[in-house]
């Protein structure tokens, strides 16, 4: 009997319209996943002043944003595996749309503080949006539309970066609150036309629901599935490395061999998720990914306020002056713009050469490419040139951390894919969470050359981990 597998049939229909559309609302996502990020960097000044705050609780509104992002990323990719992928993207965006719009109404510091932790806990499934496109992508080309997927999260500080130039100018911080939560709004409006992962379908054994989906793409598409009928790969090869090994191992699906396997497909997910990313061909690459996931956020974020408090620092620390605040509000949507700018160079590089040297030579290459960046900033320099390094450092950094969201769900299986990748998110919100307490700590009390030798040290050692990488997974299908 002639069979095809979930590859085959991408592989057959390309990338065409129906992907382009799944890259749009995957994108939006995405999108809005930046733009509350981005939010948080300008809505905190004001809210205390308005409510006449201390430091340290404008601060907090950041940190439960994190906390709830952290807590969400392991919930949402927990639920993605055990529930389908289509469940955890709604629930997550009903919970930060409505968190959204009801932070807007706040009518104190306290409720505004408990529907940010909400929203956060929502934004936290916003890793399933990249598991869950790649999964309609083919292998041959899944870095390069990876990449671009990526531009949507650049896009998303742009759009912040204007929304809150022209509604704070004019409006209140209650308005900008609400104009972001807009697009994860117009996902829900959208919802109904997102379909399931047909690779998860297939590891539920739900294979005539998976060829459905199929069928869809390719009438979109407009062209034709590979003749024969769906298969799917036996549990046992989905996480084999070797590559003699992982190129065979297809078993038809008939009626008669599902029984045996729902009780296992139905654990996916749950604690049959976690046994597998920490079995003994997964754990290196489980425990490498989430310390170089920790290092990219933390370098991430550090490098988003590096560069609006560095030249404000050199010159405190040099003249024992502090800038006018005014000056340093004209400049902050400038320092946005400018760094996220920063990240379209990044992406280009990385698109370039994933596909080229690779998954695990693009990451070490660019995150040692940000280490030399940053190495002559442990020292005071001139405005243009503390500029034009952290420009190349944001680069190097952004295009590290798009590859690293590739590599990621393509190294674990189906049924702990979103599973792995979520609790590898969470763990990178831990970074972003300590890189101000450290990094930007230390910068403010003056200690300059300490601050980037904390980004030095991680950064390094996380390229070290990506040679270390077991697996090259580009042009490998996705089990």
């Amino acid at each position: 009997m002639e069979t095809y597998t979930t590859d085959d049939a991408l592989t057959a229909m390309g990338f065409g319209k129906f992907q382009a559309l799944v890259l749009v609302y995957a994108g939006t996502g995405w999108l809005a996943d930046s733009m509350e990020l981005m939010l948080l960097s300008f809505v905190g000044p004001l809210v205390r002043q308005q409510w006449n705050v201390s430091a340290q609780h404008e601060s907090l509104l950041s940190s439960v944003v994190f906390t709830g992002m952290l807590i969400g990323a392991c919930s949402w990719g927990y639920i993605s595996d055990k529930y389908g992928r289509r469940t955890a993207l709604l629930f997550s965006i009903v919970l930060t749309t409505g968190a959204g719009f009801l932070s807007a109404l706040s009518p104190n510091y306290i409720s505004l503080i408990v529907f940010r932790f909400l929203v956060g806990i929502g934004v936290g499934g916003t890793h399933v949006f990249s598991s869950w496109f790649l999964e309609f992508v083919p292998a041959k080309n899944r870095g390069t539309w990876m990449i671009i997927f990526s531009v949507f999260w650049t896009i998303g500080t742009i759009l912040e970066a204007s929304l809150a130039w022209v509604v704070l100018s004019r409006l209140s911080w209650r308005w900008l609150l609400a104009f972001t939560a807009l697009p994860c709004f117009l996902l829900l409006l959208l919802f109904v036309i997102a379909p399931e992962s047909p690779r998860y379908l297939c590891v539920q054994n739900r294979i005539s629901d998976a060829t459905l989906v199929l069928e869809r793409m390719a009438k979109t598409n407009k062209v034709a599935l590979p003749p024969g009928v769906l298969t799917y790969h036996k549990e046992t090869q989905l996480v084999d490395h070797n590559p003699l090994t992982s190129q065979n191992g297809h078993l038809p699906v008939r009626d008669n061999d599902c029984a045996a396997d729902n009780a296992m497909s139905s654990k996916s997910g749950g604690i049959a998720a976690l046994r597998k990313l920490f079995s003994r061909k997964l754990l290196r690459s489980t425990l490498l990914i989430w310390f170089v996931w920790f290092a990219n956020s933390f370098a991430y974020y550090g490098l988003v306020l590096l560069s609006s408090q560095l030249g404000d620092a050199n010159r405190r620390c040099t003249s024992g002056q502090k800038s006018e605040v005014q000056q340093k509000n004209a400049n902050l949507y400038k320092d946005v713009f400018i760094t996220s700018l920063a990240e379209f160079p990044g992406l280009v590089i990385s698109a370039i050469i994933v596909d080229w040297f690779g998954r695990k030579a693009t990451m070490w290459i660019l995150l040692f490419g940000c280490c030399a960046f940053l190495g002559p900033l442990a020292v005071h320099q001139k405005e243009s040139l503390t500029t034009a390094l952290l420009f190349g450092a944001r680069a190097c950094g952004m295009g590290s951390s798009t590859v690293l969201c590739l590599y990621a769900p393509e190294v674990y299986p189906t049924s702990a894919r979103s599973t792995g990748v979520g609790i590898a998110t969470a763990i990178g919100k831990i970074g972003g969470i300590l890189c101000p307490i450290i990094a930007v700590g230390l910068l403010r009390s003056c200690h300059q050359m300490e601050a980037v030798v904390v980004f030095e040290l991680l950064l390094g050692l996380a390229g070290v981990a990506c040679i270390l990488f077991p697996v090259e997974t580009k042009g490998r299908e996705m089990k």
